[in-house]
């Protein structure tokens, strides 16, 4: 693939499906091998892979080489190095990169003029070591679960190519599951990155609502939308959360009060946790083989079965109604003037969003808080709720209908049944990777489900399930 030509050998052999996040640190910390070196191995399989997967849409590898030197430099003079020192990541093409045109998967956008300044958790990476290589493929502006984008194409699953990646932060799994890249960044509005973590079988975190600061992002529904990481382990993704905590007091949607690090406290352990298991609306719109992840989870977990969340169905209506009608209002103007250009897929709902009376909107606003009530109130008695992360594995590309226990759902909507209630009370969520019977070998993922606040308690359960081996990566056979 010519875009992503790049020269960069590697004097050493190393293979990224069999290094990690924790390995790249420890053994650039400890001279095994340099941040340079480490960059290349990445590259080389970026290159090598991506005429495959179409995660990258646009690679800033000169930009790496140069933020990789730094590492070194740092090295040689005897620093302490941060704690991301020398890991590749790469970013959602919605987070604004120095000098390059901010796309949001569209477009509408290329005729923008580059980015003046990188975006804030890319400046926190950034500050931690890590080392951006590129921007990834996603749904155009977000309004998607599927990445099959028109104008980039869609982005494929690792685990089986004719299968899509999830959305709409496809590019930003896909490219963690085929170990192109350690670590990558998304953004998660009804699902987006647990979706995808959970078609990919990759860990991903929904932190709370406000938690990370989103200035220098392209919008989608501000209301809702969450930022948040991808990683190939529960430790790499402890360490990209808590390398982006900060106050900051030029989002007026980051509502954190103070930094509250997750890797001192995930190996706390499970004891006098009191674990549930989602039933009913989670229960219904799951197939056997994400039922059988949430029992499987439980099962190491000791968790309790048969507990009711609060207004499901109503709470995923509200979600969609605010989504169209602040999706439509943000994009009216691209309406009116380039609706053509715009994404086939989604422009009729932008659309119908714009034309939706206001007072469903107030409406949706005014259940939503007494929905977060009932939410906080149901976390007085447990401190994590499991459910599946998606109704199905991933489907092949294409697929227009899914087959739901007998109803027939459509595909592209489908994906969020199960991640839009708990994005719509601003709840954490870890996604933990599984690996259910009954899917082909494809990965499904379990939501780790924790109160407000608490991403904590998600992290340390979910490092039970990784520790006992149920949950974690596969290899890919590419």
């Amino acid at each position: 693939m010519s875009r992503l030509k790049f020269f960069a050998p590697s004097r050493i052999d190393m293979d990224t499906q069999q290094l990690s996040t924790a390995a790249i640190v420890q053994g650039i910390a400890d001279g095994q091998f340099t941040a340079s070196e480490v960059l290349a191995t990445y590259i080389q399989r970026i290159e090598a892979t991506d005429v495959q997967v179409n995660a990258f849409t646009t690679p800033c590898f000169e930009r790496a080489v140069q933020e990789a030197k730094v590492i070194d430099q740092r090295r040689a003079r005897g620093e302490a190095l941060p704690p991301l020192a020398g890991v590749p990541y790469a970013v959602k093409n919605l987070y604004d990169i120095q000098d390059m045109v901010t796309l949001a998967g569209s477009t509408v956008n290329q005729a923008n003029p580059p980015a003046q300044a990188d975006a804030y958790l890319v400046q926190r990476m950034q500050a931690a070591g890590a080392v951006l290589v590129g921007a990834l493929n996603m749904d155009e502006f977000a309004y998607g679960f599927t990445t099959e984008n028109t104008h980039y194409g869609p982005s494929h699953n690792p685990h089986d190519l004719s299968c899509i990646a999830g959305g709409s932060s496809g590019g930003s799994g896909a490219a963690v599951a085929a170990r192109q890249v350690p670590l990558s960044l998304g953004s998660d509005t009804n699902g987006s990155i647990r979706v995808p973590a959970s078609l990919c079988g990759v860990w991903g975190l929904k932190p709370t609502f406000g938690r990370l600061s989103r200035r220098g992002t392209y919008p989608f529904v501000h209301n809702i939308d969450h930022l948040g990481p991808f990683a190939d382990s529960l430790h790499g993704l402890g360490l990209a959360y808590d390398a982006m905590q900060g106050v900051d007091a030029r989002d007026p949607g980051c509502h954190a009060k103070r930094v509250e690090p997750v890797t001192s406290a995930m190996h706390d352990g499970i004891q006098g946790l009191r674990i549930g298991v989602l039933d009913g609306y989670f229960h219904d719109h799951a197939t056997a083989p994400a039922r059988q992840v949430v029992q499987d989870a439980a099962r190491v977990l000791g968790g309790t079965p048969s507990v009711t969340w609060p207004d499901a169905s109503m709470a995923r209506a509200a979600a969609f109604i605010i989504t169209a009608s602040e999706g439509g209002q943000l994009h009216l103007e691209h309406l009116r003037t380039q609706a053509d250009a715009m994404e086939p897929l989604s422009v009729d709902r932008f659309i119908a969003g714009a034309l939706q009376p206001a007072a469903w909107y107030v409406q949706a606003q005014r259940f939503r808080r007494v929905y977060r009530e009932k939410v906080n109130a149901l976390f007085e008695h447990w401190d994590v709720l499991l459910a599946p992360a998606t109704p199905v594995s991933a489907p092949t590309v294409g697929t227009e209908w899914l087959d739901l226990n007998g109803q027939q759902q459509p595909s592209r909507a489908a994906m969020g049944l199960l991640t839009q209630p708990i994005s719509f009370a601003g709840c954490p969520v870890v996604v933990a990777p599984m690996w259910p019977s009954g899917t082909g070998g494809m990965p499904l993922g379990v939501q780790v489900i924790a109160a407000p606040w608490r991403e904590d308690m998600a992290f340390r359960v979910a490092q039970v399930l990784s520790q006992s081996g149920a949950a974690g990566l596969k290899q890919v056979g590419f």
